[in-house]
């Protein structure tokens, strides 16, 4: 997950939002990822699954409910460094509890924006052995991107824009949208 910038309390958003994506274009963009994964899984002899937390839980449970083969799942949880570090720098706040040497792994995340992370929690992923490792990526901010990520399932591109909802946060607000929005009144560096 890519590291907010901090903010001042005083500048919080607080007006309208603006749906960017609905619950329903959600959900069916969500089944037809699961019927993909299911299809292109069928044969694992061994699935886990890995959320890169915080973000990618509400997205994770709708996806792997509908998921039909057997799989583990487990979390990894990652931050920047601080202000001031170089871009890429990332600290494991969380580590995966299961071993992956040997297994298919497929990485799941809210969003792909520079790639920094991402690309260090996949490299990660491949020392430690794992068969095959995939990327499953609810949105794509495709402007955004400076180290080339590739991304195996894709649920949608987006322009930039600081979205929020269905997992995304503004300063820990609004994760439990149901559906991905645009914050009226982002402040002008965030946006």
């Amino acid at each position: 997950m890519e590291a907010a910038k901090e903010i001042q309390p005083s500048r919080r958003a607080s007006g309208p939002l603006r749906t960017l994506i609905s619950r329903q274009d959600l959900e069916r963009r969500i089944d037809e990822l699961a019927a993909e994964i299911s299809r292109d899984y069928r044969d694992s002899q061994r699935l886990v699954a890995v959320g890169v937390l915080k973000g990618s839980v509400f997205f994770l449970s709708d996806l792997l409910q509908k998921v039909d083969v057997p799989l583990e799942v487990d979390f990894f949880q990652t931050s920047s460094y601080g202000a001031g570090t170089t871009a890429g720098e990332v600290r494991i706040k969380k580590d995966v509890d299961v071993p992956l040497r040997g297994a298919d792994v497929l990485l799941i995340e809210d969003i792909v924006d520079t790639g920094y992370t991402l690309s260090t929690i996949l490299g990660l992923i491949r020392f430690r052995g794992a068969k095959s490792v995939k990327l499953c990526a609810l949105l794509d901010k495709v402007d955004r991107r400076e180290v080339e990520i590739p991304i195996d399932y894709r649920g949608f591109k987006i322009p930039d824009l600081f979205v929020v909802g269905y997992g995304l946060d503004f300063d820990e607000r609004f994760r439990n949208l149901p559906y991905v929005a645009v914050p009226e009144d982002i402040p002008a560096e965030l946006g």
